[in-house]
């Protein structure tokens, strides 16, 4: 669990600085920078846990990636989830509610959600629910 945890803290690093350039010096839309951010980001947690939190399970080709990047995702998609309920369903506006809907709840809801994905459907072992045959 560790080894998860320091790669997403090494991804989300990469996520915040090239997010902050590609807004800033490269003048890119907030949209845009932040998907290309969201893109590389994931690659780096994908490099990180195939190389090294689940390196024993050596998963190959292009679906693995492909999953990863799903249950990736899926866990961005909870965090927005978390903060359109906070800010538009139940009114809390302020800074401060956004930031801790998204960023705290939403945040951890998001690494238990990528950290289960991650073992199940991405770094498979023999033996595990779904591991890989092939």
């Amino acid at each position: 669990m560790l080894g998860f945890a320091a790669v997403g803290l090494v991804a989300y690093a990469v996520d915040l600085l090239l997010f902050t350039y590609l807004r800033g010096p490269a003048a890119l839309g907030p949209l845009t920078a932040k998907a290309l951010a969201f893109v590389v980001a994931c690659t780096v947690a994908y490099a990180g846990n195939a190389l090294g939190t689940y390196r024993h399970t050596r998963p190959s080709g292009l679906r693995p990636y492909a999953a990863f990047f799903a249950v990736n995702v899926a866990g961005a998609a909870v965090q927005l989830l978390c903060l359109a309920v906070s800010h538009y369903g139940l009114g809390f506006t302020s800074q401060r509610a956004d930031i801790l809907s998204g960023a705290g709840i939403g945040m951890a809801l998001a690494t238990v959600l990528r950290f289960w994905g991650t073992r199940t459907w991405v770094f498979r072992t023999e033996g595990r629910f779904g591991s890989w045959t092939g």
